[in-house]
């Protein structure tokens, strides 16, 4: 039975020789469309990945002219000007966060190298900043976020006072040496948005003011208590506009 269902459709396909044909032609024509489709695919992919190549390209070409810029300005990595170890951060390692204060990628609010805020709180030789640096920087450790660089005033220290914060009194188990007006500080990015909100915040320092502030208040915001705004204006600018020419080449 099996052999005679072979020989009928033998016999069927040769009396439809042209049909058997036309098969054969719409499969070759469609195994050649998915070849092309697959080619138009793979080009596609192909051409993603030097797209990409590029942009990394310019974006490094952009980077080390940033950092030449930098150097001209006297804009520097940060550096650990006090190689004693803060009281708060004693321990028996070492390795403790030491490298966390001395991290050279960290950038400030306007995503520019962090600059050093103050290295000598009312000529006490203390360094602000949670490592005690004289930088706003930040880690693991830091759970306050010590990352706004600002000039404090009486009214704000009295501000924070009550509300459960004494920054005039010294700790010297902290190395705090205690703030009086004008004296400038690595303050709590909370501390300073609860001030804000109360219309007590002090002018701060956006290039000394670490980005992990951006978590708690706007740029905007920030911008409008800089005292270093027209400095930090012209830093957006420039950024801005290099930005735009990349852009333009991509």
């Amino acid at each position: 039975m099996f052999c005679a269902r072979l020989r009928a459709d033998s016999r069927t396909r040769s009396k439809n020789p042209e049909k058997n044909k036309n098969a054969i032609d719409r499969s070759q024509i469609h195994k050649t469309e998915v070849n092309r489709k697959n080619e138009r695919d793979e080009r596609t992919v192909q051409k993603m990945a030097i797209q990409k190549i590029f942009r990394l390209c310019l974006l490094a070409i952009h980077f080390h002219f940033y950092q030449s810029l930098c150097t001209l300005k006297n804009v520097t990595p940060q550096r650990c000007p006090f190689p004693q170890k803060p009281l708060h951060m004693a321990s028996s390692d070492d390795d403790d966060g030491s490298a966390e204060a001395c991290d050279p990628n960290a950038v400030n609010v306007l995503g520019t190298p962090l600059r050093s805020c103050c290295a000598d709180v009312g000529g006490t030789g203390i360094g602000t900043g949670f490592y005690r640096n004289g930088y706003c920087s930040t880690g693991e450790q830091d759970l306050g976020r010590h990352t706004v660089c600002c000039r404090v005033t009486d009214e704000f220290l009295t501000f924070s006072k009550a509300v459960g914060n004494d920054l005039s009194t010294p700790a010297p188990q902290y190395y705090f040496p205690g703030l009086k007006e004008g004296d400038i500080w690595c303050l709590c990015a909370q501390r300073w948005a609860q001030a804000h909100r109360a219309g007590k915040a002090p002018q701060i320092f956006l290039q000394a003011t670490h980005e992990k502030t951006l978590d708690y208040a706007p740029v905007e915001i920030l911008r409008e208590f800089a005292i270093d705004r027209e400095e930090a204006d012209r830093i957006l600018k420039d950024l801005n506009d290099k930005r735009d020419r990349l852009n333009n080449l991509l």
